[in-house]
């Protein structure tokens, strides 16, 4: 037998914060140590955390990595471990996404990202050059480490490492992914140990394709893969969900968590790698393809990493794997990114605009999780969140959280910005839900605010605006819907700012947005109305998941109260209520949430436009609309979907959940100026329609050939669709 211990984490890493990674990054090495592992694997870049972004152009951060990394090989950190550290080298001219592996206070071999993440969420573009040659070649070290540690060069390149006993590779994050993946060769060559380091984001229902390629790398070659993951909030809006693990042979062996508070999660697996070599052996396809195998270049070094048999041993067996459903992940998820931001942007808590509704109250209901499991954790031992609750929470006396309802009351406002149009219903939900979180909850009437605009605007003009129902405009109606909307946003950034000094508590308190992805695609939002917040935990996830999450949260958080809003229709309540009329969110928009997010997928995922997007729905609902019908869904869509885009350059950031979010500044790079008549495209929509018909009609009524611009934001008739 040749036992093999190996340890992989999640890390808790913070862009461009060097002690608290470097911290982070000796504790997982002590951990993997004291479990007996003669490998230890840490996530991409987590030297300087993975989202660093343009601050990766700066020689400081490359400088500072290269001290740090300096820092650990001159203690006894990698004495007897074969460690892998993620940072940015610069060779020559050209800076490099690195894994850089070391083994008793020298390093061995550093290897340069091939495949480099450029879509998506990712521009590594940007910032590095993917290794393009396969070879090892000499690399000179910077001088203040060379010295430091009496080593002059380096292999740098694509190879692996070949010990006495096994031969070990990496393979960093993307190239996991790529068509013709590096562990396919290198598992040719020899290689038995492969080595992950990635920067892997959260999104709904992602994690099975993840494990799934780690499943496949090893069940029909053979091998161990090993994963590292980032964990937590790096800087920005997305969520690293960890999920560490070991692989052998197609099954999983060893899995961290998926989401946690923990900065410092560490997985361990025993194996035995003569299965790997048994599996291989009866393997006739590989024997023959390994017999005619590419050369890869290879290090040797004289070190053994392998223990012989041993009856104290205990091998990692097989796991079930740990999958959340969806309504977990937007609970755990945006939970976890709140309480990263939370305690790294030294704020002491959360405002929220609480309307009783079904997007604010998810938000509510995050924010009590997250409650929940800061206190959860404390109780299990966690010292990190127990000192960030007593100094977010402002604890005195050697008092800490043990209620997650008394945590919220000293960390969470809510506030339900009533006006004349507000329903009792709404109120009352509000009110309610407030309680069972155990948020700081304030009823404020707005009515005086916006009576006091209209007498300026009267006196000013000479006239008064009414509503659409009392005989107005639509430009009259949705100029007084924005101005209850913008007055709310006002307002909610004055308590946030001045309730803490109130209540005699230090900071300043962050303000959360509740515009779900559906309404940004759509643009059914005012803009710099409630939905300009510091941050949004649900931006990029859709009305129907936060349905399905609010049917769940009723039972399994506690707040029963969500069953009852959940199941009330979607409305803004910025038009007057009438026996006779009630303003409905999708009657509106002029289409269901539920069409909304078939856009948004087919827009987004599926890169259609408009023409494309015909094609499709006439398959997806032929049976039940007829082309002309598909066709005029499909023009509603774009014609606001053009008009509103503007809104998204301000939109607030978003935790990233959803792969068709229309988020503009990192996500969804399209252009927020459109012809919102898109002439051309839907021209050829009609011609498809007359084709598909077979009929002579004219075309569609309002769709033009002269090119214009088409109406702006201010002219529609969109009732959140204010400039």
């Amino acid at each position: 037998m040749r036992l093999l211990k190996v340890a992989t984490c999640n890390l808790n890493q913070w862009a461009m914060d060097f002690d608290c990674n470097l911290k982070n990054i000796k504790e997982s090495i002590s951990r993997a140590k004291e479990a007996g592992a003669v490998i230890r694997l840490g996530p991409e870049l987590e030297i300087t955390g993975y989202g660093c972004e343009d601050h990766f152009l700066e020689l400081d951060t490359v400088s500072h990595a290269w001290d740090c990394l300096d820092d650990i090989l001159l203690g006894d950190w990698t004495d007897g471990i074969l460690c892998s550290f993620g940072m940015p080298v610069i060779r020559g001219s050209e800076r490099y996404n690195c894994q850089v592996l070391c083994l008793n206070r020298k390093i061995i071999m550093i290897r340069p990202k091939m495949w480099l993440a450029n879509d998506g969420n990712y521009r590594e573009l940007r910032w590095f050059t993917a290794w393009k040659r396969k070879e090892l070649v000499e690399f000179h070290l910077p001088s203040g480490i060379a010295e430091s540690l009496s080593q002059e060069t380096v292999p740098f390149g694509y190879g692996y490492i070949q010990f006495l006993d096994t031969a070990v590779a990496a393979e960093v994050c993307e190239e996991l992914f790529t068509s013709s993946p590096p562990h396919a060769e290198l598992a040719l060559n020899g290689v038995e140990v492969f080595m992950n380091a990635s920067g892997s984001h959260h999104q709904l229902r992602k994690l099975d394709l993840r494990l799934r390629a780690f499943i496949d790398a090893t069940h029909t070659r053979g091998g161990v893969y090993m994963y590292s993951n980032q964990q937590g909030c790096d800087g920005g809006r997305l969520y690293y969900d960890g999920c560490c693990c070991v692989v052998v042979n197609g099954d999983v062996v060893a899995q961290g968590s998926q989401f946690s508070l923990k900065d410092v999660e560490v997985a361990i697996a025993e194996i035995d790698l003569d299965a790997v070599s048994s599996l291989r052996g009866s393997i006739s396809s590989f024997q023959e393809q390994a017999s005619d195998k590419p050369h890869i270049s290879s290090v040797v070094v004289h070190h053994k990493l392998c223990q012989s048999f041993n009856l104290r041993a205990s091998l990692s067996s097989p796991l079930k794997i740990k999958y959340h459903t969806p309504e977990e992940e937007i609970a755990f998820g945006p939970g976890c990114w709140l309480w990263d931001y939370l305690r790294r942007s030294g704020a002491s808590g959360f405002l929220l605009p609480l309307s009783g509704g079904a997007d604010s109250s998810s938000v509510a209901a995050i924010v009590g999780y997250m409650c929940q499991i800061v206190v959860t954790d404390i109780k299990n031992g966690d010292e990190q969140v127990k000192a960030d609750a007593i100094r977010i929470g402002n604890y005195r006396d050697g008092q800490f959280p043990t209620d997650s309802k008394e945590f919220a009351k000293r960390v969470f406002y809510t506030v339900f910005m009533g006006s004349e149009n507000s329903s009792d219903a709404t109120r009352t939900r509000a009110k309610v839900l407030a309680e069972e979180i155990g948020s700081w909850h304030l009823d404020v009437a707005i009515d005086s605010v916006v009576s006091s605009f209209l007498s300026m605007f009267e006196i000013l003009t000479g006239s008064r605006p009414r509503y659409k129902i009392d005989g107005g405009s639509n430009t009259e109606n949705l100029a007084l819907q924005n101005i209850q909307a913008r007055i709310r946003m006002v307002l909610a950034f004055m308590l946030a700012s001045l309730l803490p000094w109130v209540h005699k508590k230090p900071g300043f308190y962050l303000v959360l947005g509740s515009s779900n992805v559906d309404e940004g695609l759509r643009g059914y939002l005012t803009k710099y109305d409630c939905s300009s917040a510091d941050i949004n935990p649900i931006g990029s996830i859709s009305k129907q998941d936060l349905r399905s999450f609010l049917r769940w949260a009723a039972v399994h958080l506690g707040y029963s109260s969500l069953a009852e809003i959940e199941a009330a229709p979607p409305t803004a309540e910025l038009e007057p209520i009438r026996s006779n009329y009630s303003q409905l969110d999708e009657v509106d928009m002029g289409m269901t949430y539920e069409e909304l997010s078939v856009y948004g997928r087919l827009r987004k995922i599926f890169r259609c436009g408009p023409v494309s997007m015909f094609k499709n729905l006439c398959f997806k609902w032929g049976s039940r609309l007829s082309p002309a019908e598909v066709s005029e869904k499909v023009k509603h869509f774009y014609k606001y979907y053009s008009i509103n885009r503007h809104k998204m350059t301000v939109l607030t950031p978003s935790y990233h959940a959803e792969s068709y979010s229309p988020e503009d500044n990192r996500f969804d790079l399209r252009q927020f100026l459109y012809n919102a008549r898109w002439p051309y495209q839907f021209r050829k929509i009609d011609q498809l329609v007359s084709e598909l018909e077979s009929t002579d009609q004219d075309k569609a009524p309002g769709i033009t050939e002269d090119g214009g611009m088409g109406v702006v934001a201010a002219n529609s008739d969109d009732p959140k669709a204010g400039l």
